[in-house]
């Protein structure tokens, strides 16, 4: 029996002005990351309207990442011009790097453009990549 982990995603909000201190982390309810223990054995990533779902037998490897410039977190997912990955991001601290064998679509609704990793925030990185490292899907 398959177990499904869920990692929900911390987010920060911007400062509007530098006199005002930045509020504690928030919870994005829009945004998880999920590994099925379902039939489909799939690795699973929703950023509010964007989707990410590939098998886990396309999971090359995962590595823990950052800190990231605001410019790479602030806003909706994020397409990286240089190497079309994406990335699913609520704040600049760390994050994981999941590469896959096979590019997977998730930026456009068309699916047109495939991406060969995609980048998470979640809350505990290291369970994160060490799930999807170990080698045993």
């Amino acid at each position: 029996m398959h177990h499904v982990h869920r990692y929900g995603r911390r987010a920060v909000r911007l400062r509007l002005r530098p006199h005002v201190p930045a509020p504690e982390p928030a919870i994005r309810s829009d945004a998880t990351v999920g590994l099925g223990g379902d039939r489909r054995r799939a690795a699973q990533g929703r950023f509010g309207t964007w989707r990410v779902t590939t098998p886990l037998n396309n999971v090359k490897g995962a590595e823990v990442t950052g800190p990231y410039a605001v410019i790479k977190t602030a806003g909706p997912a994020r397409l990286a011009i240089t190497d079309r990955g994406i990335t699913f991001a609520t704040n600049g601290r760390r994050g994981v790097r999941i590469d896959f064998r096979t590019p997977v679509p998730g930026i456009d609704p068309l699916r047109l453009i495939k991406h060969p990793e995609l980048t998470v925030t979640v809350e505990d990185c290291e369970r994160l990549a060490t799930l999807l490292s170990s080698g045993t899907h």
